[in-house]
């Protein structure tokens, strides 16, 4: 059985970013450590599938690079019709059964990269297996939330912590 991770960042207020989508503090240069990509790069080697929102897709499209995961099965879950590209299956069914079957196949993980609908139904669900977040030391004020209205109560068992010296704190969870 396939398990879906959220790896995801956020803000110390909780926010995966600014009210337009914009994601651009992520990347401020005062948190930039030679040699360090805080886990990326093995994390993205245990995955061959991701999971996101439209929006989400819009934001990556906007950083203006290639696809940044051709090498992956992509999914975008949209309530309009998209037609799909080289890279990106769109798609309108129940999320939560689409997820449920993806799940039971063999293979690498699942990453769920977001954004806060996706992660709340599918949270709320019990797909989630497991939340790798890393905290950004800083405060956006406003902001699409990590998780949306009506996230459920859910008890996670921190599984291990990491401090960086940039004041990253990345934090694994079941």
């Amino acid at each position: 059985m396939k398990k879906v991770t959220l790896y995801i960042a956020a803000s110390l207020d909780g926010f995966i970013a600014r009210p337009n989508g914009d994601t651009s503090w992520l990347h401020d240069k005062s948190f930039t450590l030679p040699g360090e990509d805080f886990g990326y790069s093995t994390f993205l080697q245990g995955v061959d599938t991701t999971l996101m929102g439209n929006s989400t897709y819009k934001a990556i499209l906007g950083f203006d690079i290639p696809f940044p995961y051709p090498d992956k099965k992509n999914y975008v879950f949209s309530r309009s019709y998209h037609e799909d590209t080289e890279h990106v299956q769109f798609v309108q069914e129940q999320a939560v059964e689409f997820v449920q079957q993806l799940k039971q196949q063999t293979g690498k993980g699942i990453w769920l990269i977001g954004g806060g609908q996706i992660n709340t139904l599918l949270l709320n669900e019990g797909l989630v297996d497991e939340i790798i977040l890393t905290y950004v030391p800083v405060i956006l004020g406003s902001g699409i939330t990590l998780f949306a209205h009506g996230v459920q109560e859910k008890k996670l068992r921190v599984v291990n912590s990491l401090n960086f010296s940039n004041g990253f704190v990345q934090l694994v969870m079941q």
